[in-house]
């Protein structure tokens, strides 16, 4: 069966844990820059959210980089820089992965409104899922950039004939939608356990990104 634009990273979604179960950091950011080809489809509209899935990665990577032994597990960057007292500086990986995550998850909800409401325009897809992830999180300036952006999504039928060249898109959509969550909750659950999540340091760290 030929596959479509989401086959990388489902494929890739395989390989995120050790066989002990553990998140695994280059597979897993293999599958986040998977998707940007579908996120590049979207056009001007996601130019922020590619902005920062890149900006991210590449902060992970080059860590990841620099010891591939110490640093093959995600969460072995996280407890260095909580053992260092530097998980809420804004260059850390820790707030790498938080954003990342949080990043994810606007991908991963806009793609469940364009499957569950077929009525919707892209333009509703992103701002509903925009205002159920990323908003709470942003300040004014990123918030109304994000919301001029959003103005600027593809017609729907035109996108989605872009990304339906070969395949069954629609199935290979929800399989992404119902496959990648589980891993980004983990990296919320991580952070909360680290007590890295707590509610003043969301204030800390919200103005980290996006600017």
């Amino acid at each position: 069966m030929e596959g479509t634009v989401f086959t990388p990273s489902l494929e890739g979604m395989q390989h995120i844990r050790s066989p002990q179960g553990e998140m695994l950091t280059k597979p897993f950011l293999d599958v986040c820059k998977l998707i940007l080809p579908v996120i590049d489809k979207f056009g001007t509209a996601m130019a922020l959210v590619k902005r920062d899935i890149g900006r991210n990665t590449s902060r992970l990577e080059k860590k990841y980089q620099s010891d591939p032994f110490r640093y093959n597990f995600l969460y072995n960057m996280v407890k260095e820089e909580y053992e260092c007292k530097s998980a809420k500086g804004s260059t850390s990986c820790t707030n790498g992965i938080l954003w990342l995550t949080r990043a994810m998850d606007f991908i991963v909800e806009l793609f469940h409104n364009l499957l569950a409401h077929p009525d919707w325009s892209v333009t509703d897809a992103c701002t509903d899922a925009y205002g159920k992830t990323l908003r709470k999180f942003h300040g004014w300036i990123a918030s109304s950039s994000f919301t001029v952006a959003m103005k600027l999504a593809p017609d729907r039928k035109k996108f989605m004939e872009v990304i339906t060249c070969k395949g069954d898109v629609r199935a290979d959509m929800e399989k992404f939608c119902l496959t990648f969550p589980p891993y980004l909750e983990e990296n919320h659950k991580f952070l909360i356990r680290n007590y890295l999540l707590k509610l003043e340091e969301h204030v800390e760290m919200r103005q980290t990104a996006w600017v």
